[in-house]
């Protein structure tokens, strides 16, 4: 079955969604015309930022799910609007419409206000020793991919998109293009340079076959001719039953939450983690804020002199 044509295309995804509840599951009348005004209320929100449920990302619907506890909504109103955006999601996955599920890894706490998982550093020094295990040019990719996803913030659309010659001359800067074509600087440390450095040793294995030479950083014998973010998802959570983690807990965007999360833990200023990220509005970074409150809440403890013991 193919989706619906672009254009109206959400529209029309929204209307196969509703016919399906009321014809496979027998929603009643009630209960599709609450499912509507749902979708209706997250396209509404997505919209305002020129974006719609066809092609909205993990970030997007995260800032949605946000904004449903900031508006001070009801417990069980957000919930209901939430449980609508993900069995939508699940539906638009399972006809091959999204290749991914945006609203899969985004965790709504008891209190109403959804956080995005995060792992610790020594989580993330696991995921790296894990895929380091893996045999030859298969390991070395997986640890390059991670290593560039928690040094420089990057979208997983943003990594896939890098050309090789982003990281042939060993720059300690990136140039990305993100979200409405704009650019910035994503920095590289010195444990990420060196990782793309041995990746690119044994790049020229994963070259489609019959051709000698690829463009794109990570080139795949796949029929886009690049890796996907399904696959990468796929190898993050193959590292993470390698490395003891719960696979749930990891995914490209999740590396991304680490880098920012880690940045505030350290002392970074959120202006300069808004800028690293993308975000055009300072409010989307915010919510590092609350992801990082118990450990700030930690260092004033200790560290401020009113706070220390004597």
């Amino acid at each position: 079955m193919s989706g619906p044509k672009s254009g109206g295309r959400a529209e029309g995804w929204v209307e196969a969604f509703l016919e399906m509840m009321a014809v496979e599951r027998a929603a009643a009348a009630n209960t599709l015309r609450a499912y509507e005004k749902d979708l209706a209320d997250a396209r509404g929100f997505l919209g305002r930022k020129d974006n719609d449920l066809d092609e909205a990302d993990a970030e997007a619907v995260e800032a949605y799910f946000q904004d449903l506890g900031a508006r001070g909504l009801s417990p069980a109103t957000a919930a209901r609007r939430r449980s609508a955006v993900r069995q939508f999601y699940r539906f638009a996955l399972g006809e091959g419409w999204r290749a991914d599920d945006p609203s899969r890894r985004v965790v709504a706490p008891k209190a109403g206000r959804p956080l995005p998982k995060v792992l610790s550093r020594a989580e993330i020094d696991a995921l790296l020793a894990a895929a380091s295990a893996k045999d030859g040019a298969q390991g070395l990719r997986l640890t390059c991919i991670i290593e560039l996803l928690y040094a420089s913030g990057l979208r997983i659309s943003e990594l896939l998109a890098l050309p090789l010659s982003a990281l042939a001359r060993d720059p300690a800067f990136l140039m990305v293009k993100g979200k409405g074509g704009k650019e910035r600087l994503a920095p590289l440390n010195d444990a990420a340079r060196l990782a793309v450095k041995a990746y690119l040793e044994e790049r020229l294995q994963f070259l489609p076959k019959g051709e000698k030479a690829s463009a794109w950083l990570f080139p795949s014998r796949g029929k886009g001719g690049r890796l996907t973010g399904r696959r990468v998802s796929q190898l993050l959570e193959d590292a993470a039953i390698a490395a003891g983690i719960d696979r749930e807990k990891v995914s490209p965007h999740v590396l991304r939450h680490a880098f920012a999360t880690h940045l505030l833990e350290g002392g970074a200023d959120l202006r300069v983690i808004q800028t690293l990220l993308g975000h055009a509005d300072i409010g989307t970074t915010q919510i590092y804020t609350h992801v990082a409150g118990e450990h700030l809440a930690e260092v004033v403890r200790t560290k401020h002199p009113l706070g220390r013991k004597e």
